[in-house]
């Protein structure tokens, strides 16, 4: 699962800017961040690919009011509509955007170059293609995603320390104080506009989703069969799954708060 996907900046920020509470430069360094480069493809009124800039302001014309996340995984279609051609490249993505206002998706197709993995040349490509206008599915409110993430996060402790991967050494250690670092430098995970209760939504779900990676990339904690790998894929899911719904609710929030007026 993505800890900070690329749809959840491009639609804080462009929520940001379509708000008129930041300027189409800081929205744009801010969706980009240490990517090279990001180009959208397929837009209409465009015969080619164009700048994140130019692409913003041409959504705005086409009567793009906000942008909500989804983040869909296999058996769970999270924040998709249809149609089925979006969907699935949106589920081969494990993310995507989707327009307000205008029947519009944006899927990113990320490509890297580099020598080594520490130096790369990112650029992300978004695919713009049709959608359905429908609600969203399986998105809950910020209030349900809030109290969704305080059972999940005691059940991904709990489940952590039965596979004993709370203590799974040096590079679990290091993850978690990288995250305390990052949480506490830069308490701008989202753009302006958001509500205090969905930064707070956002940085659970991050947390929650950082223990669930640990659980499956660390740990040897007696995980080696292939079944005890089953069972700690099984204990892990649900709590994954909330984590994505919370992150979902919170990058959609803008958007939900300006249609209820």
């Amino acid at each position: 699962m993505l800890f900070e996907p690329r749809s959840g900046r491009l639609a804080a920020w462009g929520n940001a800017l379509l708000a008129g509470l930041v300027s189409p430069d800081e929205a744009v360094l801010s969706i980009v961040g240490e990517d090279a480069v990001h180009r959208v493809e397929g837009l209409p009124g465009e015969s080619g690919p164009v700048g994140l800039t130019l692409a913003l302001g041409r959504m705005r014309a086409l009567g793009v009011t906000g942008l909500r996340v989804a983040l869909p995984a296999p058996g769970h279609p999270l924040g998709l509509s249809g149609p089925a051609e979006f969907n699935a490249r949106a589920l081969e993505a494990e993310e995507a955007v989707v327009a307000v206002g205008a029947a519009l998706g944006l899927v990113p197709e990320v490509a890297e170059a580099g020598p080594d993995p520490g130096d790369l040349h990112v650029s992300v490509t978004w695919h713009c293609l049709p959608v359905r206008e429908a609600p969203p599915a399986d998105v809950p409110s910020l209030g349900e995603a809030e109290r969704e993430l305080a059972e999940a996060l005691r059940e991904a402790t709990v489940v952590l320390t039965r596979l004993d991967v709370a203590g799974s050494g040096p590079v679990a250690e290091a993850a978690l104080s990288a995250y305390r670092a990052r949480a506490e430098a830069g308490r701008e995970v989202l753009a302006p506009g958001y509500p205090a209760r969905a930064v707070r939504v956002l940085s659970l779900a991050q947390r929650v989703d950082l223990l669930v990676s640990l659980a499956y990339e660390h740990g040897p904690g007696g995980a080696v069969a292939a079944s005890e790998m089953a069972a700690r894929a099984q204990a892990l899911r649900p709590v994954e799954r909330v984590a994505r719904r919370a992150l979902v609710a919170a990058y959609n929030s803008a958007v939900e708060e300006r249609e209820r007026g």
